[in-house]
């Protein structure tokens, strides 16, 4: 066997490349998933300034009470939260801001059409770091009804208490 075919450690800087591009997520909105019905999920970039993606690489911002416009050819992601950067001086960043999303024009005029659809909304699912590059994960989504949230609750439940009674069965003793 030739010895550039075999697998050889990774180097140091190839370990190091390998952790920034690893997906590091920073923020989740698991609200949205209990309260809609997923339907199409997009990954935007967003447009930050520097103390953003400061506070956002600290691991701080919040997706809750958070949605997205797509109007005239551009999204916008409101309400999401990215605090303060603490060594943020006067160029400090307003933490509510609406922030742009970049996106092919083709998706956000997918996202056009399917909005003036009644009762269908678009929500940011997760915010992350991908490559070194900030990222948010937004999704088409229909709102649930109170029974439609129960049910999907009830189910949830079920296959836990499956789960744990498989798992005492398994590990029982056997005879």
């Amino acid at each position: 066997m030739p010895k550039e075919w075999k697998k050889s450690k990774p180097t140091e800087g190839e370990r190091r490349k390998a952790e920034s591009d690893a997906k590091k997520t920073i923020a989740r909105n698991k609200k949205a998933r209990h309260d809609y019905l997923i339907e199409d999920i997009w990954e935007a970039g967003l447009v930050l300034t520097g103390t953003e993606v400061k506070a956002l690489r600290m691991g701080r911002a919040s997706l809750i009470d958070s949605w997205v416009e797509a109007k005239n050819g551009e999204a916008w992601l409101y309400g999401a939260n990215i605090p303060m950067y603490a060594q943020g001086s006067w160029t400090n960043h307003v933490p509510t801001r609406k922030r742009k999303l970049l996106l092919h024009r083709a998706e956000i005029l997918k996202i056009e059409q399917k909005v003036q659809a009644k009762g269908y909304t678009v929500v940011p699912l997760e915010l992350y770091f991908i490559g070194g590059r900030a990222k948010v994960e937004i999704a088409l989504a229909k709102g649930k009804q109170e029974f439609d949230k129960r049910h999907a609750l009830r189910e949830k439940q079920d296959k836990r208490e499956a789960e744990r009674a498989m798992s005492r069965y398994l590990k029982r003793p056997q005879r």
